[in-house]
């Protein structure tokens, strides 16, 4: 079952998954890994593994339609050899080395809607963001096409904007060599 719709953007060349369901952290990340790895049926597997007893898991929507924890995220990632490094918000962005940064998935606030009626409510919703020749894209799956950021400035500043709204979290994406030497963090205070 397709997790969305999918596909290389035209412009950019980009892979990118929309919204569909509470899919946001599969979409998230297929779209920070450039392919379709996980599914719906696969997230749920690690729910199971995470939780094996539960009667109610409490990494994903009991309805069945996603809604996905910082857990599966983590677990998903490290079956495909890489790391979630939790970025410290007290932290500069200056001190991020983007060198040994495959791409981010950040966890924001997002309005609820049903169809054109919004709701006074927020949920959370996971989004990524992935470099392609030099130019950072904002990969959101809530996005028509990706859209491009620019630059390690760019990036900075869209980080920086992004953290300032509110209870937001940025998850770093990185081979497990780069988190054992720590070349994700910069010696610049």
């Amino acid at each position: 079952m397709m997790s969305g719709s999918s596909g290389r953007s035209e412009v950019s060349g980009l892979y990118h998954e929309r919204q569909r369901l509470e899919l946001c952290a599969v979409h998230a990340l297929n779209n920070v890994l450039q392919e379709r790895l996980f599914t719906q049926e696969a997230a749920d597997e690690i729910c199971k593994r995470l939780a094996p007893d539960a009667r109610w898991n409490p990494h994903r929507s009991f309805l069945g339609t996603g809604n996905y924890d910082v857990n599966v995220i983590m677990a998903a990632l490290q079956s495909v050899g890489l790391v979630a490094i939790w970025w410290d918000k007290r932290r500069p962005l200056e001190q991020l080395s983007l060198e040994g940064v495959l791409g981010f998935i950040v966890n924001v606030p997002s309005n609820v809607s049903l169809g054109f009626l919004s709701l006074p409510m927020r949920r959370r919703h996971w989004i990524a963001v992935r470099q392609l020749d030099g130019t950072y894209y904002n990969l959101d799956s809530k996005l028509k096409a990706p859209v491009p950021i620019g630059g390690e400035a760019e990036l900075r500043l869209f980080l920086q904007e992004v953290l300032s709204q509110g209870p937001c979290e940025l998850l770093l994406v990185v081979p497990h060599e780069a988190e054992e030497a720590g070349s994700w963090l910069s010696t610049v205070k």
